[in-house]
Protein backbone atom coordinates (compact mmCIF):
# COMPACT_ATOMS: atom_id res chain seq x y z
CA UNK A 1 0.00 0.00 0.00
CA UNK A 2 1.36 3.92 -0.74
CA UNK A 3 3.24 5.39 2.48
CA UNK A 4 0.87 7.58 1.90
CA UNK A 5 -2.30 5.58 2.61
CA UNK A 6 -0.80 3.43 5.08
CA UNK A 7 -0.14 6.35 7.63
CA UNK A 8 -2.44 6.14 10.44
CA UNK A 9 -5.23 8.94 10.23
CA UNK A 10 -6.91 10.89 7.69
CA UNK A 11 -5.58 14.13 7.09
CA UNK A 12 -7.34 17.24 5.98
CA UNK A 13 -4.58 16.98 3.15
CA UNK A 14 -6.74 13.61 1.77
CA UNK A 15 -9.21 16.02 1.02
CA UNK A 16 -7.12 18.65 -0.86
CA UNK A 17 -7.58 17.60 -4.14
CA UNK A 18 -3.60 16.83 -4.28
CA UNK A 19 -1.04 14.09 -4.25
CA UNK A 20 -2.77 12.55 -0.54
CA UNK A 21 -6.11 12.74 -1.93
CA UNK A 22 -4.90 11.35 -5.12
CA UNK A 23 -3.43 8.37 -3.32
CA UNK A 24 -6.84 7.77 -1.10
CA UNK A 25 -8.77 7.70 -4.01
CA UNK A 26 -6.23 5.27 -6.22
CA UNK A 27 -4.98 3.23 -3.33
CA UNK A 28 -7.98 2.42 -1.59
CA UNK A 29 -11.43 3.16 -3.56
CA UNK A 30 -10.59 2.65 -6.77
CA UNK A 31 -8.89 -0.77 -5.92
CA UNK A 32 -11.56 -1.83 -3.62
CA UNK A 33 -14.56 -0.60 -6.50
CA UNK A 34 -12.54 -1.24 -9.93
CA UNK A 35 -14.46 -1.16 -12.80
CA UNK A 36 -14.18 0.38 -16.33
CA UNK A 37 -16.33 3.03 -15.83
CA UNK A 38 -14.99 4.05 -12.53
CA UNK A 39 -11.61 4.08 -14.52
CA UNK A 40 -12.37 6.02 -16.81
CA UNK A 41 -11.88 8.66 -14.34
CA UNK A 42 -14.30 11.07 -15.78
CA UNK A 43 -16.19 14.30 -13.76
CA UNK A 44 -19.12 12.09 -14.91
CA UNK A 45 -19.30 8.53 -15.43
CA UNK A 46 -21.89 7.72 -18.79
CA UNK A 47 -24.01 5.09 -18.54
CA UNK A 48 -26.35 3.41 -20.51
CA UNK A 49 -30.16 1.70 -19.54
CA UNK A 50 -32.79 0.10 -21.80
CA UNK A 51 -36.80 0.67 -20.45
CA UNK A 52 -37.57 2.38 -17.42
CA UNK A 53 -35.27 2.76 -14.73
CA UNK A 54 -35.32 3.14 -10.40
CA UNK A 55 -33.09 5.96 -8.83
CA UNK A 56 -32.78 6.18 -4.92
CA UNK A 57 -30.18 7.92 -3.17
CA UNK A 58 -29.47 7.34 0.76
CA UNK A 59 -27.56 8.81 3.40
CA UNK A 60 -25.80 6.82 6.44
CA UNK A 61 -24.89 7.94 9.75
CA UNK A 62 -25.05 5.29 11.77
CA UNK A 63 -23.55 4.85 15.39
CA UNK A 64 -21.57 2.66 16.27
CA UNK A 65 -19.89 2.14 12.86
CA UNK A 66 -19.32 -1.12 13.37
CA UNK A 67 -21.57 -3.54 14.91
CA UNK A 68 -23.10 -7.27 15.26
CA UNK A 69 -23.58 -8.71 11.52
CA UNK A 70 -22.26 -5.07 9.90
CA UNK A 71 -20.47 -2.22 9.34
CA UNK A 72 -21.62 1.25 7.88
CA UNK A 73 -20.05 0.70 4.64
CA UNK A 74 -22.33 -2.79 4.52
CA UNK A 75 -25.00 -0.83 5.21
CA UNK A 76 -24.62 1.75 2.87
CA UNK A 77 -24.47 -0.76 0.28
CA UNK A 78 -27.02 -2.97 0.70
CA UNK A 79 -29.45 -0.02 1.87
CA UNK A 80 -29.44 1.29 -1.54
CA UNK A 81 -29.44 -1.78 -3.31
CA UNK A 82 -32.53 -2.81 -1.57
CA UNK A 83 -34.61 0.62 -2.33
CA UNK A 84 -33.62 -0.39 -5.80
CA UNK A 85 -34.55 -4.12 -5.49
CA UNK A 86 -38.23 -2.98 -3.57
CA UNK A 87 -39.50 -1.67 -7.13
CA UNK A 88 -38.47 -5.16 -8.74
CA UNK A 89 -35.40 -3.11 -10.53
CA UNK A 90 -31.95 -5.26 -10.64
CA UNK A 91 -29.56 -3.15 -9.29
CA UNK A 92 -26.72 -1.73 -11.99
CA UNK A 93 -25.05 1.62 -10.95
CA UNK A 94 -24.23 3.16 -7.45
CA UNK A 95 -22.52 6.80 -7.09
CA UNK A 96 -20.48 6.73 -3.22
CA UNK A 97 -19.22 9.90 -1.32
CA UNK A 98 -17.31 10.05 2.35
CA UNK A 99 -17.62 12.21 4.30
CA UNK A 100 -14.40 11.74 6.36
CA UNK A 101 -13.80 13.33 9.96
CA UNK A 102 -9.88 14.44 10.25
CA UNK A 103 -8.44 11.86 12.24
CA UNK A 104 -10.50 8.95 11.57
CA UNK A 105 -8.04 5.32 11.31
CA UNK A 106 -7.35 4.30 8.16
CA UNK A 107 -7.15 0.62 9.04
CA UNK A 108 -10.95 1.34 9.86
CA UNK A 109 -11.49 3.01 6.81
CA UNK A 110 -10.20 0.35 4.65
CA UNK A 111 -12.59 -1.98 6.73
CA UNK A 112 -15.43 -0.24 5.57
CA UNK A 113 -14.35 -0.03 2.19
CA UNK A 114 -13.59 -3.54 1.70
CA UNK A 115 -16.86 -4.17 3.21
CA UNK A 116 -18.45 -2.49 0.77
CA UNK A 117 -16.84 -4.46 -2.23
CA UNK A 118 -17.51 -8.00 -0.61
CA UNK A 119 -21.67 -6.73 -0.55
CA UNK A 120 -21.28 -5.51 -4.16
CA UNK A 121 -20.49 -8.71 -5.47
CA UNK A 122 -24.32 -9.60 -3.93
CA UNK A 123 -26.31 -7.51 -6.54
CA UNK A 124 -23.65 -7.48 -8.91
CA UNK A 125 -24.06 -3.68 -8.72
CA UNK A 126 -21.24 -1.25 -9.27
CA UNK A 127 -19.89 1.66 -7.83
CA UNK A 128 -19.11 4.19 -10.91
CA UNK A 129 -19.03 7.77 -9.48
CA UNK A 130 -17.93 8.87 -5.81
CA UNK A 131 -16.76 12.09 -4.06
CA UNK A 132 -14.45 12.50 -0.87
CA UNK A 133 -14.55 15.41 1.37
CA UNK A 134 -12.47 15.41 4.76
CA UNK A 135 -13.39 17.73 7.53
CA UNK A 136 -11.96 18.84 10.90
CA UNK A 137 -12.22 17.10 13.76
CA UNK A 138 -15.61 17.41 15.43
CA UNK A 139 -17.62 17.90 12.40
CA UNK A 140 -18.34 14.43 11.08
CA UNK A 141 -18.78 11.84 14.09
CA UNK A 142 -15.99 9.65 12.35
CA UNK A 143 -17.54 8.78 8.80
CA UNK A 144 -20.70 9.61 6.52
CA UNK A 145 -21.78 8.31 3.23
CA UNK A 146 -23.76 8.53 1.00
CA UNK A 147 -24.74 6.47 -1.85
CA UNK A 148 -27.26 6.96 -4.89
CA UNK A 149 -28.27 3.87 -6.89
CA UNK A 150 -30.15 3.21 -10.68
CA UNK A 151 -31.41 0.05 -12.01
CA UNK A 152 -33.14 -1.30 -14.60
CA UNK A 153 -37.29 -2.32 -13.42
CA UNK A 154 -38.13 -5.77 -14.30
CA UNK A 155 -41.75 -5.68 -13.06
CA UNK A 156 -43.73 -2.76 -13.11
CA UNK A 157 -46.48 -2.02 -10.95
CA UNK A 158 -45.67 -2.61 -7.79
CA UNK A 159 -46.46 0.91 -5.38
CA UNK A 160 -48.11 1.53 -2.09
CA UNK A 161 -51.06 2.42 -3.44
CA UNK A 162 -51.31 -1.14 -4.84
CA UNK A 163 -52.74 -2.61 -2.43
CA UNK A 164 -56.02 -4.36 -2.30
CA UNK A 165 -58.36 -5.88 -0.43
CA UNK A 166 -57.43 -9.71 -2.15
CA UNK A 167 -53.73 -9.42 -0.92
CA UNK A 168 -52.24 -11.03 2.10
CA UNK A 169 -49.61 -9.75 4.25
CA UNK A 170 -45.83 -11.51 4.11
CA UNK A 171 -42.59 -10.61 6.13
CA UNK A 172 -39.03 -12.75 4.62
CA UNK A 173 -37.69 -13.05 8.34
CA UNK A 174 -37.61 -12.36 11.96
CA UNK A 175 -37.94 -8.60 13.16
CA UNK A 176 -36.47 -5.74 14.82
CA UNK A 177 -32.89 -7.39 14.78
CA UNK A 178 -31.18 -4.15 13.23
CA UNK A 179 -32.76 -1.98 16.07
CA UNK A 180 -31.46 -4.46 18.76
CA UNK A 181 -28.30 -4.93 17.42
CA UNK A 182 -27.29 -1.49 17.48
CA UNK A 183 -29.09 -1.10 20.80
CA UNK A 184 -26.99 -3.75 22.02
CA UNK A 185 -23.63 -2.16 20.97
CA UNK A 186 -24.28 1.24 22.09
CA UNK A 187 -25.72 -0.06 26.06
CA UNK A 188 -22.32 -3.23 25.97
CA UNK A 189 -25.28 -5.63 26.72
CA UNK A 190 -24.26 -9.19 26.24
CA UNK A 191 -26.53 -11.86 25.59
CA UNK A 192 -25.92 -15.78 25.89
CA UNK A 193 -27.00 -16.22 22.42
CA UNK A 194 -25.08 -14.17 19.85
CA UNK A 195 -27.41 -11.50 18.44
CA UNK A 196 -26.66 -9.69 14.76
CA UNK A 197 -28.36 -7.46 12.69
CA UNK A 198 -30.23 -8.45 10.00
CA UNK A 199 -28.18 -6.18 6.89
CA UNK A 200 -28.11 -7.81 3.95
CA UNK A 201 -28.72 -7.29 0.00
CA UNK A 202 -32.26 -8.33 -0.79
CA UNK A 203 -31.88 -8.41 -4.35
CA UNK A 204 -31.21 -12.20 -4.63
CA UNK A 205 -34.25 -12.83 -3.04
CA UNK A 206 -36.41 -10.22 -5.17
CA UNK A 207 -34.59 -11.90 -7.89
CA UNK A 208 -36.21 -15.45 -7.88
CA UNK A 209 -39.79 -13.95 -7.05
CA UNK A 210 -39.51 -12.29 -10.69
CA UNK A 211 -38.40 -15.00 -12.46
CA UNK A 212 -41.05 -17.29 -11.15
CA UNK A 213 -43.60 -14.74 -12.57
CA UNK A 214 -45.03 -13.97 -8.96
CA UNK A 215 -47.38 -11.09 -9.00
CA UNK A 216 -46.05 -8.37 -6.38
CA UNK A 217 -48.61 -5.35 -5.73
CA UNK A 218 -46.49 -4.26 -2.72
CA UNK A 219 -42.69 -4.77 -1.61
CA UNK A 220 -40.95 -2.22 1.12
CA UNK A 221 -37.76 -2.80 3.17
CA UNK A 222 -38.79 -2.23 7.18
CA UNK A 223 -36.17 -0.01 8.22
CA UNK A 224 -36.65 3.10 10.37
CA UNK A 225 -40.19 2.63 11.52
CA UNK A 226 -39.80 -0.97 11.26
CA UNK A 227 -43.05 -3.06 9.98
CA UNK A 228 -45.48 -0.15 11.34
CA UNK A 229 -44.22 2.41 9.23
CA UNK A 230 -44.40 -0.04 6.36
CA UNK A 231 -47.85 -1.14 7.06
CA UNK A 232 -49.39 2.02 7.86
CA UNK A 233 -48.09 3.89 4.45
CA UNK A 234 -49.89 0.81 2.83
CA UNK A 235 -53.17 1.28 4.36
CA UNK A 236 -52.99 5.20 3.97
CA UNK A 237 -51.81 5.18 0.50
CA UNK A 238 -54.09 2.49 -0.54
CA UNK A 239 -57.05 3.11 1.35
CA UNK A 240 -57.45 -0.40 2.94
CA UNK A 241 -57.21 -1.92 5.82
CA UNK A 242 -54.24 -4.23 7.09
CA UNK A 243 -55.37 -6.84 9.26
CA UNK A 244 -52.32 -8.49 11.00
CA UNK A 245 -51.99 -11.45 13.68
CA UNK A 246 -49.48 -10.94 16.39
CA UNK A 247 -48.57 -14.84 16.73
CA UNK A 248 -47.98 -14.78 13.24
CA UNK A 249 -44.98 -12.34 13.42
CA UNK A 250 -42.33 -13.79 13.58
CA UNK A 251 -39.77 -12.19 16.68
CA UNK A 252 -36.76 -13.59 17.98
CA UNK A 253 -35.95 -14.23 21.63
CA UNK A 254 -33.61 -11.53 21.96
CA UNK A 255 -35.35 -9.30 20.45
CA UNK A 256 -38.61 -9.41 22.66
CA UNK A 257 -35.90 -9.59 25.67
CA UNK A 258 -34.59 -6.12 24.72
CA UNK A 259 -37.83 -5.18 23.96
CA UNK A 260 -39.42 -5.68 27.01
CA UNK A 261 -36.22 -4.21 28.84
CA UNK A 262 -36.59 -1.07 27.18
CA UNK A 263 -40.37 -0.80 27.09
CA UNK A 264 -40.04 -1.13 22.79
CA UNK A 265 -42.00 -2.99 20.30
CA UNK A 266 -40.49 -5.17 18.01
CA UNK A 267 -43.35 -3.60 15.09
CA UNK A 268 -41.56 -0.21 15.59
CA UNK A 269 -37.82 -1.37 15.80
CA UNK A 270 -35.83 -0.86 12.07
CA UNK A 271 -34.84 -3.96 10.06
CA UNK A 272 -32.09 -3.77 6.76
CA UNK A 273 -32.60 -7.13 5.59
CA UNK A 274 -36.07 -7.65 6.08
CA UNK A 275 -39.29 -6.93 3.71
CA UNK A 276 -42.72 -6.79 3.76
CA UNK A 277 -44.83 -7.82 0.62
CA UNK A 278 -48.17 -7.59 -0.61
CA UNK A 279 -49.37 -10.49 -3.40
CA UNK A 280 -52.63 -11.80 -4.32
CA UNK A 281 -53.73 -14.78 -1.79
CA UNK A 282 -54.08 -17.32 -4.74
CA UNK A 283 -49.87 -16.20 -5.06
CA UNK A 284 -49.07 -16.82 -0.91
CA UNK A 285 -48.35 -20.46 -0.58
CA UNK A 286 -45.76 -20.07 -4.71
CA UNK A 287 -44.33 -16.71 -2.68
CA UNK A 288 -43.52 -18.68 0.30
CA UNK A 289 -41.88 -21.87 -1.48
CA UNK A 290 -39.67 -19.67 -3.50
CA UNK A 291 -38.74 -17.54 -0.86
CA UNK A 292 -37.95 -20.85 1.86
CA UNK A 293 -36.24 -22.78 -1.06
CA UNK A 294 -34.41 -20.44 -2.44
CA UNK A 295 -33.34 -17.49 -0.85
CA UNK A 296 -32.91 -18.76 2.69
CA UNK A 297 -36.36 -16.81 4.15
CA UNK A 298 -36.89 -20.43 6.41
CA UNK A 299 -39.09 -17.56 8.55
CA UNK A 300 -40.69 -15.79 5.90
CA UNK A 301 -44.24 -15.73 7.08
CA UNK A 302 -48.10 -14.56 6.19
CA UNK A 303 -48.96 -12.34 8.75
CA UNK A 304 -52.15 -10.95 7.54
CA UNK A 305 -54.72 -9.92 5.01
CA UNK A 306 -56.05 -6.76 3.46
CA UNK A 307 -60.09 -5.89 3.63
CA UNK A 308 -62.05 -2.59 3.03
CA UNK A 309 -63.53 -2.45 6.73
CA UNK A 310 -61.65 0.62 8.62
CA UNK A 311 -59.79 2.20 5.31
CA UNK A 312 -56.56 3.77 6.21
CA UNK A 313 -55.92 1.41 9.63
CA UNK A 314 -53.53 -0.77 10.48
CA UNK A 315 -54.96 -3.66 13.29
CA UNK A 316 -53.35 -6.10 14.88
CA UNK A 317 -54.73 -8.75 16.90
CA UNK A 318 -53.06 -10.20 20.16
CA UNK A 319 -52.83 -13.83 21.35
CA UNK A 320 -55.31 -13.12 23.76
CA UNK A 321 -58.40 -12.62 21.17
CA UNK A 322 -58.05 -8.65 21.94
CA UNK A 323 -57.18 -6.19 18.99
CA UNK A 324 -55.92 -2.73 18.86
CA UNK A 325 -54.71 -0.25 16.12
CA UNK A 326 -50.80 -0.72 15.48
CA UNK A 327 -49.89 2.79 15.00
CA UNK A 328 -47.03 4.87 13.10
CA UNK A 329 -44.23 4.94 15.33
CA UNK A 330 -44.04 8.05 17.00
CA UNK A 331 -40.79 9.86 18.34
CA UNK A 332 -37.13 8.38 17.77
CA UNK A 333 -36.76 5.30 19.62
CA UNK A 334 -33.06 5.01 18.61
CA UNK A 335 -31.52 7.65 16.46
CA UNK A 336 -28.77 6.80 13.97
CA UNK A 337 -29.04 3.80 13.17
CA UNK A 338 -28.84 3.72 9.27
Amino acid sequence: MNQTISKKVVQLSHGGGGKEMNHLIKDLFFKAFDNPILRSEEDAAVLHFNGDVAFTTDSFTVAPLFFSGGDIGKLSIAGTVNDLAMMAAEPQYLSCSFIIEEGFEIAKLKTIVESMAKELKQSGARIVCGDTKVVPRGCADGLFINTTGVGRILQKGISVKSVTDDDVIIVSRDIGRHGAAILMAREGLTLDSELTSDCATLWPIVEQLIAANIEIHAMRDATRGGLSAVLNEWALASDVEINVHEEAIPVCDEVRGLCELYGFEPFDLANEGTFILAVPKKSADATLEIMKRFCHCEQAAIIGDVNQNRKGKVILNTPWGSTRYLDLPQGELLPRIC
